[in-house]
Order: C-alpha cells, then structure tokens, then sequence
C-alpha cells in the first residue's frame, strides 16, 4: 500500500520540534494508510527520526517577493509556497496534505485526503466566509505537485505582481489561483474547524469549557488562544476566554505521548 505523502514547514523558532512530532502522531494515528510525513525546515533538531526532513530553501525570487510583502504589510506570509515547487521530492508520488503547525488533528483524514481528486482543496476561510468572498484557509490544504506546478511557477516568473494580486496572503494566493485554473475544492466546513469560532464562540465561552464538534477532524488555532493556552485556560481577551480544555490534552499531548514516547512528544 502506497503511503499518503504529508507536508508541513517550520521555519525560525516560533514552534518547537514537538509541535511537528504532536502532528505527525496525530497524522498517522488518524489516517488508514502508512504516513509519510516530511517538514520543510532549518531546524531539524528535536524530530521523531520518523520524520523526513526538507531543506528550507532560499527561493531565487524572495527579494522581489519580500518587497512586494514590505508594502501589503505581511511579511514572511509566503514561505509555505516553496512546499509547491515541481520536483522538491523526486521520487514522491501522488497528492500532499499540508498542514500548518497550529492545529491539532481529532478525527479521521482520509476523506479530506481523498476528496476530489486532482483538485487542491482548502477551507472556506471563516472571515471571508462571512463576508461573501471566495478565498480558502491555509492551516489544511492538499494539492498534487504533478498537476499544480502553476502554484510554485507563477508566483516565481511574477513575484512582485502575484504577491500584489493577493495582497500579500498566501492563503488567498493559493486558493485564487486554483480557482483561476478551475481546479478548487472546498474542503467542508464541519471537518476543518476554529477553535475560537467554533469550539469557544463569544459568549457561550464564558457559561462553559470548549466543546470538540462531532465531525470535527482539524482545529484550527487561529489568532488567540494558541494550544498550550488553551490547554491551560486563556484570560487574555475578553471575548477568546477559554476554560482549561480537557480533550485539547488529551489529542494534542496525551495521545501523542502515548503514541511516540515522552522523549518526543
């Protein structure tokens, strides 16, 4: 049996190693298949040997690419493209299912896998959702390297003006230029979920702890809280209050810890 091929990037300090080592235990420990977990980064230290590490490259168009992010205001927002590049991986084969680092997996990856095939697939993002605009969330995202190249290839032939067309959002640049190429699919919305919208909506935070939704297989820890603060309970704004959240423990941490060993996890 094939492995399913995943992809997530680290660059700077801002995550540890066990934040990568958390995902991938609850990669594999959520999907029917063998794992193929691989980070992009250059700090490799503190990785569950399991992992396979990618060079986190110095792209030929960041100077271009950085000028543009200097006047949208969101520098450094565009690292992930380089997970788009033809031939990063030579002999890999098949779709990749990328995640950001600030989401814990709860339930079963298959079917976000495995949706319309050929596509690149994210969510509806929650704030563009709500305003009637067509762009998708960046924390989960699948693509195929063999059949979406443009995504690497455009933003290098025209670093400046794609990065300007997107106002500096690779989330937006991603999903608007699979949507230009018709090839986009909404991963749906019960699957992928925000902590803070979903699990922890104002008011209701402040009349009980955090509740898990039924079909939720990601969430997505967008602005504040972050994971470890809602583990231990968040005080820090008035309308993202969280109570300590016990099942957050026990799918980001304990079940990790249990899976790979203290050491790594």
């Amino acid at each position: 049996m094939k492995p399913v091929n995943i992809m997530c990037i680290k660059w700077g300090t801002l995550f540890g190693p066990e934040y990568v080592n958390r995902l991938y235990s609850g990669v594999r420990r959520n999907m029917t298949r063998p794992v193929r977990f691989m980070v992009m980064t250059e700090h490799a230290e503190g990785l569950h040997p399991d992992i396979e590490v990618l060079d986190l490259p110095v792209e030929p168009f960041l100077e271009p690419m950085n000028a543009a992010l200097a006047v949208a205001n969101r520098q450094g927002a565009m690292r992930k493209v380089s997970l788009f590049r033809p031939g990063l991986v030579p002999d890999l084969e098949g779709p990749v299912l990328g995640f950001d680092l600030d989401v814990v997996i709860t339930g079963s990856l298959d079917e976000i896998h495995d949706l319309e095939p050929g596509t690149i697939a994210m969510r509806h993002d929650w704030t563009e959702a709500r305003k009637g605009r067509p762009t998708g969330h960046g924390s989960v995202f699948r693509f195929d390297p063999a059949q979406h190249g443009f995504l690497y290839n455009d933003l290098a032939a025209n670093p400046y003006e794609e990065v300007e067309k997107a106002r500096g959002s690779e989330q937006r640049y991603t999903s608007h230029k699979a949507m230009d190429n018709d090839c986009f699919t909404y991963i749906p919305g019960e699957w992928v979920v925000s902590f803070k919208y979903d699990c922890n909506p104002f008011p209701g935070n402040y009349l009980r702890g955090p509740r898990l939704p039924a079909d939720a297989r990601v969430v997505c820890f967008h602005g504040r809280p972050k994971m470890p603060e809602a583990v231990e309970g968040y005080s820090g704004s008035v309308i993202r209050r969280s109570r300590a959240c016990g099942w957050l423990k026990d799918h980001w941490i304990d079940r990790a810890r249990a899976d790979l060993g203290s050491d790594w996890a």
